[in-house]
């Protein structure tokens, strides 16, 4: 994948921002306990662009200090505009124990509202965010076998953040688990060089699949699919009692999937959602 470092930008929003965490779960229990909201002030150290059409961010904090998090979880900036602020959440895409700054995903949208301001920032720029927040994270007390771990677009990036958290539940509990990325083309995959890494290391035990809404007509690798996700979830088999499934991104996909996992038996417990909307939409950060 080609990655570029970006000193000036166009005119980028990012594709879907945060609607709602599935609020059927109970408070996480993690390794870490989870962490009371703060609001700090960030500034931003680098941009890379990962497709065409969308960037990853960088930031630290100012005061020089870590923001503690469960992978899974997001930030929320809090962007000028006139005598108000808009408030815009991302999810972290940050692997603990390798990233050492704040990083998210954001992507192109037609006349979004935060990208005038978020795109348009230059390095060494500050604002304002609060966070972390969400419970879209892995459990301890998790009773499974397997993970289903679907997203379209920028809502893969959760599970770039849950990596090494997995990779422990792989070594510790013989935990299965398969990554299904939905995008139009192999030109908007997002950190697929990190899924097929672990999947590499792990083959008896993670799976990454990356599916093409749009038919590409070039040959396609072993982890290549064409199709939309919720086309290929039923050939996994999905297994209500041993499967715990998570959806993060378009909201059309995640009530697609959801209804053909209701259909299989599976308990609203063991499907967790956390949807995105266009950023042009009045609703925005977590509806719980």
């Amino acid at each position: 994948m080609h990655i570029q470092t970006f000193y000036s930008l166009p005119f980028f929003e990012s594709q879907y921002r945060l609607l709602y965490t599935s609020a059927t779960l109970p408070p996480p229990t993690t390794d870490s306990s989870p962490m009371a909201l703060i609001t700090f002030t960030i500034k931003l150290v680098a941009i890379q662009e990962l497709t065409p059409t969308t960037r990853h961010f960088q930031f630290i904090r100012t005061d020089e200090q870590t923001l503690p998090f469960i992978p899974g979880q997001f930030i929320t900036l809090h962007i000028p505009a006139g005598d108000k602020k808009l408030r815009r959440s991302y999810s972290l895409a940050s692997i603990p124990g390798q990233d050492t700054t704040l990083d998210f995903a954001a992507s192109y949208v037609e006349d979004g509202l935060a990208s005038e301001f978020l795109f348009h920032l230059s390095l060494g720029a500050e604002i304002e965010a609060s966070g972390p927040a969400g419970r879209l994270v892995l459990r301890d007390d998790d009773q499974v076998e397997r993970y289903l771990l679907l997203a379209t677009g920028t809502g893969v990036t959760p599970y770039r953040a849950m990596l090494p958290t997995l990779e422990k539940k792989i070594q510790t509990q013989q935990t299965q688990v398969i990554i299904m990325e939905g995008v139009r083309t192999p030109a908007h995959l997002l950190y697929s060089h990190d899924f097929l890494r672990y999947a590499q290391k792990y083959p008896s035990h993670c799976r990454f699949g990356a599916y093409y809404s749009r038919h590409t007509g070039e040959p396609l690798q072993a982890h290549e699919h064409e199709g939309n996700i919720c086309k290929h979830l039923p050939s996994l088999q999905p297994n209500p009692q041993t499967d715990i499934i998570y959806l993060c991104g378009n909201p059309n996909m995640i009530d697609e999937a959801y209804e053909i996992l209701k259909e299989k038996g599976f308990d609203a417990s063991r499907v967790r959602r956390e949807k995105y909307i266009s950023s042009g939409v009045s609703v925005h950060g977590p509806i719980n």
